[in-house]
């Protein structure tokens, strides 16, 4: 068909497609994995919410950014929107049936996250220590190193 804006394939079958900064795939990918995306798909699991219900129970959001997450997951087909025509009006955001797929995938990683929280954070822990320790070492050479350099400037 030509002339059409229509997508055959997003990419490759080897996926290399999706590194590309203008590949349809990784600007819903960006969308999704956002800081508020995910968020905003994890809460709707559990059912259909009002705006404030999302605001309040995404601690940290602000009303601008969870209106911009929320207006490109609708925009994605993630995500519908519903306003009653009331003062004020009431709006509702559920996920639509690609939404849903998602938000199985997230949840699946959350899970696996949260079920690992515990040895993650063992090893930030000892990263840290050794980073700590190799810096100490660090400070003490370039201390050394800087005596030295200034001897050699004076002498």
């Amino acid at each position: 068909m030509r002339g059409g804006n229509k997508v055959e394939r997003w990419g490759p079958p080897d996926g290399s497609e999706v590194f590309h900064s203008n590949c349809p795939a990784r600007q819903v990918l960006d969308h999704v994995t956002s800081r508020w995306g995910v968020w905003v798909l994890i809460a709707l699991r559990d059912g259909d919410l009002r705006f404030f219900e999302l605001r309040e129970r995404i601690q940290g959001v602000s009303e601008k950014m969870l209106s911009q997450t929320l207006r490109n997951l609708v925009r994605d087909g993630l995500v519908w929107r519903e306003v009653e025509p009331t003062i004020p009006p009431k709006v509702t955001y559920g996920l639509t049936p690609l939404g849903k797929g998602i938000g199985e995938s997230l949840a699946a990683m959350f899970d696996w996250i949260r079920d690992n929280a515990g040895q993650i954070q063992q090893m930030q822990a000892e990263f840290d220590s050794a980073l700590e320790g190799s810096a100490d070492k660090g400070s003490a050479a370039d201390s050394s190193s800087g005596s030295v350099g200034s001897e050699g400037a004076n002498g």
